[in-house]
């Protein structure tokens, strides 16, 4: 009896064995035939090997429950071979060049919870098949070209919780659905009627680019008079003769005053100088990511001079530039008072400009703002601050002190912040950001912050952010407005809503160096992501960057995670990684759980080393507390 018990369990046993190896050879024809109709060589999988060791492939007890290709090149059409991939929870083909309609085989997919099909060339109304995905939370059709109206049989996607369906050929009206979306997005299609209410709590970037009314966008009845009817012909007559007419006046008071600007052309200008008038400078317009904003204005002629000779009118007295270093001073105050400057952005301490003198020279200028400390105590600290000198470092060049107005003078760093390279153009004509330039500007800044605390404890820098991370010609990181958090009122600062502020500051006058390790630790998770700090991320409102990363990584998306321009490097996956992990540990709730920025240093020193040879040299050279090379 107990000899047939064995046995039985024997035969059991390989029976649930060769389903799960029936299983996994089902999921290898699937994917082997996917790989032959879109993806041939671009697909480096090892056909000997498991494929649950294929790149992009993940596996649980022998069969595949996601599959990540995402930006890997596919092009074609899919063949019938997904839907046999029957436990696939997740599906990620995003940014490929696929076309044509989506297979019915996906029917098949009963446990799938992400799909991800966006930038591609998908065609066809969006199949009724999908809406059979019971168990679907994501779904991303965004930048294809699908066409039809958006169906009301997406209420049977009771789980969903993201939908976006932008930049598609969608036509009709937004339908009454009885879903809970976290996320949703149907901008830049050919959509028309009112927004419902079950979406009106949506931001209206959700909505542009279509022939939608209705909360958040202006009112339905923007164009109607009371009781809801259109207006008349007369009325609509008298609107447009009273527009003329007032372009009209406003055309003479401009040429009024044109003439009179004339006749007092000439001496006027030395006059307001001499008078204490300052120059006006158009103010820039705020940028909607990256932290700083962005000038609109052309360069305005001695632009500081007026608010100069007002503060030393009143001082009694002639002050000038104060200068740092020991070379030739190739300008002076009179000089910095005739240059025509440019608004380059205004941020946490003021508005900085690039300054082009007469001679050619071009200087970045910082107009500071709420200084509180005395005249004493502000050049005691531009004294430390100028005395800084590292290679990644902006130098600080000059500094001129008055009641009125404080200026800094730095080097010009033409190739602007890592914010703007970042997040200013996503657009077609972007030059993506490839790992050696992310992994070399993550060093450079680490080994900046860490020569900075290398001067004592409580020496800080207390406004780390990727918009005061400046780059040289060669993308070389500079960090900048160290030693500023110190002189500005507590009111002046930014709040913790911007994303970098490690979550025990109470006063940014305060900063330790703790707490720079936080606002670095994000500033990686900004390099590697592609998102800005203040950026609404997944399926929660304002959740911060670093639990977001913590709850993906979680769930074990990370793949999910990196910057798609990112996903191509997959020979320094392994790197990526390594980094993602710092990054998270920079981050953590309490203070005493970060690593000390030498740390810091150190780990990204090793990474950089194990992902490119070609960076070496440059670790060799990096860190050292006595270096200080000229700017390039």
């Amino acid at each position: 009896m107990k000899m047939k018990s064995t046995r039985l369990l024997f035969f059991v046993i390989l029976a649930i064995l060769s389903v799960a190896d029936s299983d996994l050879a089902s999921d290898r024809a699937a994917l082997v035939a996917l790989r032959s109709a879109v993806g041939g060589r671009l697909l480096l999988w090892n056909l000997s090997d498991s494929p649950c060791r294929w790149v992009g492939v993940f596996c649980t007890q022998n069969q595949v429950i996601e599959l990540r290709l995402p930006g890997m090149g596919l092009l074609g059409q899919l063949p019938l071979a997904i839907g046999n991939l029957t436990q696939l929870q997740t599906l990620s083909l995003r940014f490929n060049a696929l076309s044509g309609p989506v297979p019915s085989d996906f029917a098949n997919l009963s446990n799938l919870r992400n799909l991800y099909l966006q930038g591609n060339k998908f065609s066809g109304e969006i199949p009724g098949f999908l809406f059979g995905l019971q168990n679907l939370i994501r779904l991303n059709l965004a930048k294809n070209n699908f066409t039809g109206t958006i169906s009301s049989d997406f209420n049977k996607l009771t789980r969903l919780g993201t939908l976006y369906l932008e930049e598609n050929h969608l036509t009709g009206s937004i339908p009454e659905l009885d879903l809970r979306l976290a996320q949703f997005n149907v901008s830049f299609n050919n959509l028309t009627g009112s927004i419902p209410k079950w979406v009106s709590g949506m931001d209206s970037s959700s909505f542009l680019g279509n022939t939608l009314c209705g909360k958040p966008l202006v009112s339905c009845n923007g164009t109607e008079g009371s009781g809801g009817k259109k207006l008349s012909g007369g009325a609509i007559a008298g609107i447009v003769i009273g527009a003329v007419f007032g372009f009209l006046l406003i055309l003479l008071i401009l040429m009024c005053l044109c003439r009179r600007k004339k006749s007092n052309k000439g001496g006027a200008g030395s006059r307001d100088v001499a008078a204490g008038k300052q120059t006006e400078i158009e103010t820039p317009r705020e940028k909607t990511e990256g932290g700083e904003s962005e000038s609109t204005s052309a360069s305005t002629p001695g632009a500081f001079s007026g608010a100069m000779v007002k503060a030393e009118t009143r001082g009694g007295g002639s002050k000038s530039l104060v200068f740092f270093g020991k070379g030739p001073k190739v300008f002076d105050l009179e000089d910095l008072l005739r240059a025509s400057a440019e608004v380059l952005g205004k941020g946490t301490f003021g508005t900085a400009y690039k300054a082009t003198l007469e001679m050619g020279v071009v200087v970045a200028v910082k107009r500071l703002k709420d200084v509180t400390v005395s005249e004493k105590e502000f050049r005691e600290k531009m004294e430390v601050v100028g005395a800084m000198d590292h290679h990644n470092l902006v130098p600080l060049r000059a500094y001129y002190f008055s009641r009125d107005e404080k200026l800094l003078v730095y080097d010009y760093m033409p190739m602007g912040s890592l914010s703007a390279l970042l997040h200013g153009n996503r657009g077609s004509g972007r030059t993506p950001l490839n790992w050696d330039t992310r992994s070399g500007i993550a060093l450079g800044a680490s080994q900046a912050i860490a020569y900075l605390h290398s001067h004592g404890p409580a020496n800080s820098h207390g406004n780390i952010k990727s918009s005061n991370i400046l780059l040289s010609k060669s993308y070389k990181a500079r960090v900048s407005d160290f030693g500023l958090a110190h002189l500005a009122s507590p009111s002046s600062t930014p709040n913790r809503i911007d994303g970098y502020r490690a979550p025990e500051v109470t006063d940014a006058r305060k900063v330790s160096q703790k707490a720079d390790v936080y606002s670095f630790g994000v500033l990686l998770l900004e390099l590697l992501t592609g998102k800005a700090p203040t950026q609404a991320l997944l399926n929660e409102e304002g959740v911060d960057l670093p639990r977001w990363v913590q709850s993906v990584v979680k769930e074990e998306w990370t793949a999910e995670v990196f910057d798609l321009e990112l996903l191509r490097y997959q020979n320094v996956e392994e790197e990526m990684v390594q980094l993602l992990q710092l990054a998270i540990n920079c981050t953590a709730q309490y203070p005493d759980n970060r690593p000390s920025m030498a740390e810091v240093t150190n780990q990204i020193e090793e990474i950089c080393r194990s992902s490119s040879p070609e960076q070496d040299a440059a670790s060799q050279q990096a860190y050292s507390i006595d270096s200080g090379a000229p700017p390039s």
